[in-house]
């Protein structure tokens, strides 16, 4: 079994692949992730990121179309690059309803990352101080620590 440190460097690295465009590689990475942690955001976000970074759009949404994440920050991270990899896919109505979903939800206490990268997408200045970071944090993607 790989520990939290394992997984994290294994994502940096699916990462890494994803952005030089090693599509190959990543998918390796983040398919093996995915047995490992399923039920987490980053694998996900990992393989989806590596198609879209290979012109592969409509690859990234079906496979996030059916990912439900048992925690909510997951889950509304999950669907923030749903709405993205819409996005990227010319299928502007649907995206518009997926990230206006997710980004209400950053009206309440707690936004989550996953909202405010919606809200971003939409356009929307974020609703709470959290915004003034623009782009998910590490936290984004932790690894199990909670």
């Amino acid at each position: 079994m790989l520990d939290p440190d394992d997984v994290n460097l294994l994502t940096q690295i699916g990462f890494l692949a994803a952005a030089r465009g090693d599509a190959k590689r990543a998918e390796v990475i983040f398919g093996a992730l995915l047995r490992v942690r399923a039920e987490r955001a980053f694998a996900h976000v990992g393989l989806a990121m590596t198609w879209l970074n290979a012109g592969r759009a409509g690859d990234a949404v079906a496979h996030l179309r059916n990912v439900r994440l048992p925690d909510k920050e997951d889950n509304d991270l999950v669907q923030a690059f749903l709405g993205l990899a819409l996005q990227l896919d010319a299928r502007a109505s649907e995206a518009q309803r997926v990230l206006t979903s997710v980004a209400q939800t950053a009206e309440n206490t707690h936004a989550t990352e996953g909202a405010l990268l919606a809200q971003r997408l939409l356009g929307q200045s974020a609703t709470t101080p959290q915004a003034a970071n623009p782009t998910p944090g590490p936290s984004a993607f932790a690894l199990g620590q909670r």
